[in-house]
């Protein structure tokens, strides 16, 4: 099998760092891992990491879109097993005319089932329904061996849990089966509901995960004073039987068409946008039923978004910190953004409930996560994050490394003690740019 000459294609889906890369692919899940001499390969999806996670500067990537097989589904039990390249897009334009739904789901269904596992995604749903890989039931592994591991919460369990959250390391997911949701249509039962700040925020959060199956919320990270951490908060739940459609979802509706200029966003045009989305529900409860598409996944309705924050991309700095009587660790953070004027217009935060997940290097943890896009402005940005991981540190909390293009190697070793236990099932092949930083001197 012939590997691609060196390219920058494929990149992460905050645009950096910038890696160059070669490619080789799969056509089968029966084929053998090429041979890479003196390189190391990183398996590929859709490249939706907004991180280094699933780059591999200097090596192979091992895309694997061509995976893309339904191998068995299962309309009365609601167990599906399918090659690892498979999107969820495609898998929920198979399964909801048949009333299943996914166990969990990210902000975007563009995502291979492989990059599910990988990342242990999770989703609305995390305070009920745990993690993606909770809904695993087994996979096959290929090692750089030739070996193939069937791996389930029976057998090969070490490499099981090694794998979840496993960022592709331990191998090559060929193949994965799972359980789905069942629901009665296409639709969900959503409310909307207005609060003024982070204690309003935590009192409505723990009234809707007692009754919404989805709950999360979007915050105004540039209010501050006794606004600070006020926002909009959604929940829903799946519609009863008799609503309207079980069709899925289609095609993205608009693109962007190309770069725009770094100016574009700045403190004045992001304070503007939290200004206006804030303003935009004027009363302070809004119901309405809708097809689960803008729910789950308002930004997959326009193709290619991530070209809005220009060439030289942006950072998403995702944390959880468990539950405080204060809050103070969140309060303090939203005070620093504040402060800094490096404020986001995608800030997104939820409870993560005590289901915990089967991974070794899972990122959930009962909690409250807020996820954070910013524009790459550079030394200022990133000092700022520096900042931010001292408040997450103290507060016992981690980073999210599906999300991550700059811990240092003391961030991550203290947000996953398991690390030095987990590499003793990463493949001696494999390897990721987020890899070797995280880990730089052992």
């Amino acid at each position: 099998m012939k590997l691609s000459p060196p390219s920058g294609q494929l990149e992460s889906w905050g645009r950096y760092p910038k890696a160059v890369q070669r490619a080789c692919s799969l056509f089968w899940s029966t084929d053998p891992l090429p041979e890479t001499p003196g390189q190391t390969v990183l398996p590929y999806g859709l490249g939706r990491s907004y991180g280094d996670s699933c780059l591999n500067d200097g090596n192979v990537l091992c895309p694997t879109r061509q995976l893309d097989h339904v191998l068995d589904f299962d309309r009365e039990t609601g167990l599906i097993r399918c090659e690892s390249g498979v999107s969820l897009d495609e898998v929920l334009q198979l399964i909801v005319p048949h009333k299943w739904f996914l166990p969990v789901s990210p902000g975007t269904k563009f995502v291979t089932v492989g990059g599910a596992i990988a990342n242990d995604v999770h989703g609305k749903n995390h305070h009920g329904a745990g993690t993606f890989g909770c809904h695993v039931t087994r996979f096959e592994l290929l090692r750089s061996d030739g070996e193939r591991l069937l791996c389930s919460p029976a057998q090969n369990r070490e490499w099981f849990a090694a794998t979840i959250g496993g960022l592709g390391l331990t191998g090559l997911i060929t193949w994965a089966e799972f359980k789905l949701r069942r629901v009665e249509n296409a639709m969900i039962d959503m409310e909307s509901v207005k609060f003024r700040n982070l204690e309003e925020f935590f009192a409505i959060s723990a009234d809707s995960d007692r009754q919404y199956e989805y709950t999360v919320a979007w915050l105004d990270c540039l209010a501050g004073g006794s606004s600070l951490g006020r926002g909009i908060f959604m929940r829903g739940n799946h519609a009863g039987p008799g609503r309207q459609t079980c069709a899925p979802h289609g095609p993205p509706r608009r693109t962007v068409p190309f770069d725009f200029p770094g100016l574009a966003l700045n403190h004045v045009t992001i304070r503007a946008f939290n200004l206006l989305y804030y303003a935009r529900q004027w009363r302070r409860t809004a119901a309405a039923t809708l097809h689960y598409d803008p729910f789950f996944y308002p930004l997959d309705a326009l193709n290619h978004w991530s070209r809005i924050y220009g060439r030289r991309g942006f950072f998403q700095y995702q944390f959880v910190v468990p539950l405080a009587p204060d809050h103070q660790a969140i309060r303090r953070i939203l005070t620093r953004i504040a402060a800094s004027g490096r404020g986001s217009f995608l800030a997104v935060m939820k409870t993560f409930g005590p289901v915990q997940s089967p991974g070794l290097l899972s990122f959930p943890r009962p909690g409250v996560t807020l996820a954070l896009d910013f524009p790459n402005q550079g030394a200022g940005t990133l000092s700022l994050f520096d900042e931010l991981d001292l408040i997450v540190l103290a507060a016992g909390g981690r980073i999210y490394p599906a999300k991550d293009a700059r811990m240092s190697p003391r961030m991550f070793q203290e947000c996953y003690p398991e690390w030095s236990r987990f590499r003793q099932w990463v493949d001696p092949r494999f390897s990721s740019s987020f890899w070797r930083r995280v880990t730089a001197g052992f």
